[in-house]
Parts: structure tokens; sequence; C-alpha cells
């Protein structure tokens, strides 16, 4: 016997497997799944499809070398001989070892091939690597899947969005194979049709914080915005009109002034995208109609944009620490309100009402708007109040109730329609169908 062979010992006959059907499975104390490779990610898979109740057997061209790796529970032997033990294999090696299985396939005629290779790069070749396989194997059945998990995901259970696998494969049933199986495996399958989304599938784990970028430059660009406009108001003014110089604030007071302003506006846009998408919703009539893309992005990005003005309201404490006591009184409200910003709307309520006590004095009398300019607090109040407006405006009841009705499935053509068979219903001699 030239194999290493160490094998499972079954709990009971009741155990799940594969209610789609593999050639070869009769009963869960038979299911096997075989996996092409020997490093890091192959005996991740082999964990948790041991965890999840199936037998594995892995495919080494040197099973001697490879036994210490993995579980015990583990069966270790041949490519070849692996090949021959089960129907699905989950190829766990680099694109440029594909070519190394030329020699079995024979053996692969009729099996299910799952690719989980990934690159080093997006784009890296023309064509992905699941549509490459499928064309050294053009009798076999290529799925691309398991590609967006860590390792770290598959050994210790799915965490959030690490949940999440895309599926893609020309044949519609090796598809809701596989996605049966990620469901058994405690993940949530996304089916994304055939091979041809396999190179957007493969670029996924090479986008990092896809959603941070445009958030985080929103804030750099308010961030810049409004410590010029600070600049010039508390700097450049006194030194013009006076000739005094107040330099020594730019390190400290000046970017304290920037940081809440920033956090507000931020804490702000978090819910204008949710009130512009209610007023779309209203304005249409329906919940299936798509936002506009600009709008959709917004959405997606809401959480970022919160957790970056509570970054900035939570620098601005410090900041505020590093001023007078005296000075840092005036911000202890503000700084609370974003310590508690879970609370969404009521932070912003409190920030808001905190905005409009700091600087009620100032919005009256002319020396706060130098240079003709008004001072930082009433720029910071627009987008809240706006906020705050459209919020009271959909708590209306008739508006209120009626998009509760919308995003329950109502749509205006109900009505429409709902009308016309009563008009039918009461009188029909009156209707005349043209």
């Amino acid at each position: 016997m030239d194999s290493i062979s160490i094998m499972r010992n079954v709990k009971d006959a009741s155990e799940t497997f594969l209610p789609n059907g593999m050639s070869g499975f009769k009963e869960a104390s038979k299911a096997t799944i075989g996996i092409l490779g020997s490093g890091d990610f192959a005996k991740s898979l082999a964990i948790r499809f041991i965890r999840s109740g199936y037998a594995v057997v892995i495919g080494s061209r040197n099973p001697k070398r490879a036994v210490g790796f993995f579980p015990p529970l583990v069966e270790i032997v041949h490519q070849e001989d692996a090949v021959m033990k089960t129907n699905l294999i989950f190829v766990a090696m680099h694109r440029e070892h594909y070519t190394s299985l030329w020699d079995l396939k024979h053996l692969l005629v009729g099996k299910i091939l799952v690719d989980v290779s990934n690159n080093v790069r997006i784009n890296q070749y023309a064509e992905a690597n699941a549509e490459y396989l499928a064309s050294l194997f053009p009798n076999s059945t290529v799925v691309k899947g398991f590609n967006v998990i860590s390792a770290w995901a598959l050994q210790f259970g799915p965490k959030d969005a690490n949940r999440q696998i895309y599926i893609c494969s020309n044949v519609v049933e090796a598809r809701q194979q596989i996605i049966e199986l990620a469901r058994q495996l405690d993940f949530i399958p996304v089916d994304m049709g055939t091979l041809a989304s396999a190179k957007e599938i493969e670029n996924m784990p090479l986008h990092l914080f896809t959603l941070w970028k445009g958030p985080v430059l929103v804030a750099i660009g308010l961030s810049i915005f409004f410590y010029i406009y600070s600049f010039i108001r508390d700097i450049v003014h006194p030194y013009v009109k006076n000739k005094q110089s107040d330099f020594y604030k730019i390190p400290i007071e000046i970017v304290n002034k920037t940081l809440p302003v920033v956090a507000i506006t931020l804490l702000s846009l978090v819910y204008l995208a949710g009130l512009l998408a209610s007023a779309f919703q209203l304005n249409s009539g329906t919940k299936y109609r798509r936002f506009p893309t600009w709008l959709e992005h917004w959405l997606q990005c809401r959480k970022q944009l919160g957790l970056l003005s509570f970054f900035f309201a939570s620098v601005h404490t410090i900041y505020s620490l590093c001023l007078p006591m005296r000075r840092s009184e005036r911000y202890f409200f503000l700084n609370m309100a974003y310590q508690q910003s879970t609370l969404g709307y009521v932070a912003l309520l409190i920030s808001t009402f905190h905005v409009l006590i700091y600087g009620w004095k100032r919005a009256f009398e002319e020396q706060y708007y130098r240079f003709y300019t008004p001072p930082n607090f009433m720029l910071a109040l627009i987008l809240p109040f706006t906020v705050i407006i459209g919020k009271l405006i959909l708590l209306f009841p008739c508006i209120n109730r009626r998009l509760r009705k919308i995003r329950k499935g109502w749509e205006k053509s109900q009505l429409t329609n709902d009308t016309s068979t009563i008009l039918l219903q009461a009188s029909p001699e009156r209707v005349t169908v043209m």
C-alpha cells in the first residue's frame, strides 16, 4: 500500500450531505471531498470539512511529507488516488501548477473541480484562473468559489462579512451543489452565474477598503476647506486689519475649530442619504426601482462616514483637553454627543443644539463676520438643519404611512388599478372600450 491513510470515525448515519446528490454519494457516512494541494489553504479547507461531517482525502505529490501537516482524520494519498476516490475535488494550488495535473486528465473526466485560487494583482491574466482550468480540462466541470474566504474564517468559523462566498460555473447543477455545500459549512453563497464572472470574483480579495475611498476623500476635502476657512478668518483677518499676529493658534486652535465642524457635517451626511432615498421612493411610489448610482454608493458608505465622524469627534475631544480648561468646557456637550454617536439622530440633535447655544450671540454681532464671511458654526449648521427638518417632514403621519407601505411592497400603480376596479364595479354601463 503506497499511500498513507488515516480514516475518520463516522458519528452516525444521520449526518447531512448534499441533497442535490453527487454521483457516488449514497449516504452521509460515505460523503468524501477531495483536495488537490497540501498548502495552508488546503489544510484550512480540510479542517472545515471535517468539522462539518465530511470525509476528506488530500491528493499530494509527496504524501509522506504532508501527513504531519494535516489533522489525523484526513486521508492523505497520491494525487491520482485522491481523484479516484471522489467526484468533488477542490483544486487548492496556484495557476502555474495546473499543468501538473495533465497526467490525471483521463481520471478527471466528469468530475467537479472547484478552483479556489487567487492572483497577486488585479487582472493579472487575460483570462480568469477558473477559465484557464476549464480550458485545460474541458471534460470536467469547473466551479469558481471559496477564494474570498480567509484561512482563518475556514478554520474558526465564519464571522460577519466573512460569511459570503461567491460562486460561478457554466453548469447550473454543479453550481447548485457547491452553493448547497457552502450553506452546510455555515457560509452565505452568492450565485454569480457563469464562469464569465470568475475574473470579477478573483479580483474581489485584491480590492482593499473599497467602500472607504469616497468617505475618506470627502473627509479630507471637508477638513481642507474648513481649515482654510478658519485660517483666513482667525489668522489672516486679524493680521490684515490690526497687524495682530495669531499664528500660534495654527497647530491647536485652528485645527480644533475644524474638527467638530467636519464631524457634525459627516454625521449629517450619514442621515441625509437616507432622507434622499426616502424622497426617491415616495416620488417613484415603489421600492423596486433602483436608486441612482451616486445614491447607491452613498448609501453603502454610510457606516464609513459615521465612523469617520466619530474619529474626528474623538480627536476633537483630545485637542480640547490640550486647551486651557476654561476653553475646554465650551466643547463638553459636543464631545459627549459624539461619544454617544450610536444614538444617531439623538447625537445629531444634541450636537446641533450645542452649536446653537455656543454661537447664538455671535450670529448677530457684526464683528464675527470677518471678510464678510459667516462664522464656522453657521456653515456647520446647514446640513444638520436640513437633515432634521427632512426627518420631521417624514414623520408626518400621512407621509410616514405612505413610506412604510412602499417599503412593505406597496406600489403607486396598485392605487390606479384599485381605483379602476372600483369604477368598473360601481358603474359598468359607463365604461367604454376603445
